[in-house]
């Protein structure tokens, strides 16, 4: 526990974000699925959630940063993405599922950004323990992932927005545990925001995130159709999601460790080589349980690792009143752009050159995002 901070309030909370991403980003391709979408609608409803980070994030981080209520914005969207997803129960076709899973992500990932943005703050520069707070995300991620296999065997698919309602509550009720940060006005810019922008390290920075995201996405969006279209039952696939983010759990514990004895730098190269890794052995390997299980576990650089020092750069990048924009920048460009390009090529090529080709793809996506963090990110 990491003293003079709301802890387990902090941790809470993302205990019961991730467990929400856990039952809906491995199920809800398969609920799509079974309510009869092929794999292009598929990818563009999985995109349009991804589509609403572009701008989301950025819209309500400034709103923070210049309101000085991150807290409240952070409580706002809790709320109005929980009514938004009621939508659901009422949508009966793609538009109207659009329309729904449109309102409720472009509320819900105003959520995210600004809670890491408050959770740094209360860190102040013990910013590498973040990632033993957000360890309790991967945490609820799996206890989700694994529960919800169980439970898909007793109870149809088509009850996924029912679990997902009592989840999204959780999230609600966990913002209004949490207290506001005393410092969470900020008055202190170092650099105009567009002088940031300018560098090329930021540049670089952001570019590789989005790739990393764009990478991801035919992971994110069909491998647990992926995994049951040859042979894997709802069980053990969410076996193979809980082993990716037990690795994670390991990755984030590890974090602090690691910083210090390799650096940065040489941490996001090892994860941005790893993914090309993952997706060569998931998209050549499938049906050798051993190997399509060992490639899970990659998830601990591919997400974990990444991830943790991404957070920590834009931190170091972004002071002052730029702190809520530059994480929701990074939201934005990798989850944003990144997410949607991902799952919207994902879905094209899975129907049209196949699922080994698009996990090439997702590979050769991951390698260039290696070249160009190798070419201009320093420690």
């Amino acid at each position: 526990m990491i003293k003079n901070i709301p802890y387990w309030q902090l941790s809470g909370f993302y205990w019961f974000y991730f467990a929400t991403l856990g039952a809906f980003i491995p199920y809800w391709g398969l609920y799509l699925s079974d309510a009869g979408y092929n794999p292009i609608q598929i990818g563009q409803l999985i995109a349009v959630i991804m589509g609403t980070k572009i701008i989301a994030p950025y819209l309500w981080g400034w709103i923070a940063d210049h309101r000085g209520r991150r807290l409240s914005i952070i409580r706002l969207g809790a709320v109005l993405s929980l009514l938004g997803f009621t939508g659901i129960f009422v949508a009966r076709d793609f538009w109207g599922i659009f329309l729904v899973l449109m309102v409720f992500s472009f509320f819900w990932n105003a959520i995210l950004p600004q809670f890491e943005a408050l959770t740094l703050n209360f860190l102040d520069k013990k910013e590498h323990q973040y990632s033993w707070i957000r360890i309790w995300g991967s945490v609820g991620f799996i206890a989700s992932v694994m529960l919800m296999g169980l439970v898909l065997m007793k109870l149809p698919i088509s009850q996924l927005p029912v679990i997902l309602m009592l989840l999204l509550s959780g999230i609600v009720l966990s913002t209004f545990l949490v207290r506001e940060h005393s410092s969470a006005a900020q008055t202190e810019v170092h650099s105009p925001l567009t002088q940031i922008l300018k560098q090329k390290e930021v540049i670089a920075l952001l570019l590789a995130c989005l790739l990393v995201q764009a990478s991801h996405g035919p992971y994110y969006t069909f491998y647990s159709i992926y995994a049951a279209a040859h042979g894997y039952e709802k069980s053990w696939i969410g076996v193979l999601w809980a082993i990716g983010v037990m690795s994670e759990v390991v990755a984030f514990a590890l974090m602090p460790w690691l910083v210090k004895r390799f650096g940065l730098r040489t941490l996001l190269l090892a994860s941005l080589f790893s993914g090309s890794l993952r997706w060569l052995l998931i998209g050549f390997f499938i049906d050798n349980a051993v190997i399509t299980t060992f490639a899970q576990v990659f998830h601990a650089s591919t997400f974990g690792v990444y991830h943790a020092v991404a957070i920590a750069y834009i931190h170091r990048f972004f002071k002052g009143k730029n702190q809520g924009k530059g994480q929701a920048l990074y939201s934005s460009v990798s989850f944003g752009i990144g997410g949607a390009v991902g799952s919207l090529y994902g879905g094209y090529l899975w129907e049209n050159i196949g699922s080994t080709m698009t996990f090439s793809i997702s590979a050769l996506v991951s390698f260039i995002a290696f070249a160009i963090s190798w070419k201009f990110t320093r420690n």
